[in-house]
């Protein structure tokens, strides 16, 4: 289905801030101070429904992700 959203859940407690996540998706994940992972969009936010043209980054993230710390919905 056109424009479809997909569910992508975030884990801070499980991130050791390698950096991954951030160099393959800039506009969906940062990290807080203390090098946690969050949401640019919104930082306090353990979940986010990314639009379609965003998903194949995120799931490439997910999957890159040593520490299993980001899901996506096919994931959850």
């Amino acid at each position: 289905m056109e424009g479809e959203k997909m569910k992508c859940e975030i884990i801070p407690e499980r991130c050791i801030a390698c950096g991954l996540c951030q160099t393959i998706a800039p506009e969906i994940f940062d990290y807080t101070d203390e090098g946690l992972v969050l949401f640019v969009g919104e930082p306090g936010a353990t979940h986010e429904f990314v639009p379609e043209a965003q998903q194949a980054v995120v799931i490439e993230s997910a999957k890159r992700c040593p520490s299993h710390a980001i899901l996506y919905q096919d994931s959850l």
